[in-house]
């Protein structure tokens, strides 16, 4: 048997940050559920606004959300109606005070989980299935991914017993730490049942700060010393003869 690893787990703190920034060691339990149904709620209110994910940040007294969705203009609203309205339902829920920020993707394509998200939903509407893949996998490829891995898995065409296909294109370096890699996960429901699909994009490498400035430091002491150039004096200049 294989053990799997979280691409994003397994770069946390190397390229990869923390969607949940604060620690609290008496009501540690509380806030993870508090955390978990505010996630819950964005989802369900703002199911068709293309929510990637949402990052929560606690202070003393107060609950910090950003919100990173591909249609901005569904969650605000005309005027930020819509915005304000669903803070006064977090800030209910939590019973703090709650800043609500939104972000745009401006390339959905190679957000991995809304490309998953997107082949669930062609999925549902029974468009064929290697069609569907195909044309994501084109479609991320153009916007200039280095690499895409997508997994469908269960009943595929009906079949009695669940099995599992993969389409992939471009490199997909999984061990590599410093790879940039966006993993997502979603579900369809089909007449059949449940199909569940995975999505790995390869968006390049990141070198950390302190690497590149090693890299620029041993490239300069590799450099050969070049020598002062001596000046050199100019003759003296012929007087002109006195008629």
């Amino acid at each position: 048997m294989g053990h799997k690893v979280h691409p994003t787990g397994f770069r946390l703190g190397i390229i990869k940050d923390w969607q949940a920034k604060w620690y609290d060691e008496k009501n540690y339990t509380e806030l993870v559920h508090e955390d978990l149904a505010i996630r819950k709620a964005i989802q369900a209110k703002y199911s068709e606004a293309g929510v990637s994910r949402v990052e929560i940040e606690r202070g003393s007294n107060e609950v910090t959300v950003t919100v990173y969705t591909a249609r901005p203009g569904m969650v605000i609203g005309r005027g930020g109606q819509r915005v304000d309205e669903f803070r006064n339902e977090l800030q209910r829920m939590t019973g703090k005070k709650v800043r609500l920020n939104i972000q745009e993707i401006r390339e959905p394509e190679l957000d991995a989980y809304l490309v998953a998200k997107n082949i669930a939903e062609q999925l549902q509407r029974r468009i064929s299935r290697r069609r569907a893949v195909k044309r994501t996998i084109a479609r991320t490829m153009e916007r200039g991914a280095k690499g895409i891995k997508v997994t469908v898995s269960g009943r595929i065409g009906g079949g009695e017993i669940a099995r599992r296909e993969t389409e992939r294109e471009g490199s997909v370096p999984l061990h590599t730490l410093r790879a940039d890699i966006d993993y997502g996960f979603a579900e369809a429901l089909i007449a059949k049942g449940l199909l569940g699909i995975k999505v790995w994009i390869y968006k390049g490498d990141v070198v950390p700060a302190r690497e590149v400035e090693a890299e620029a430091l041993a490239e300069a002491e590799a450099l050969p010393e070049i020598e002062a150039i001596p000046e050199i004096e100019a003759p003296p200049e012929a007087e002109a003869p006195v008629e």
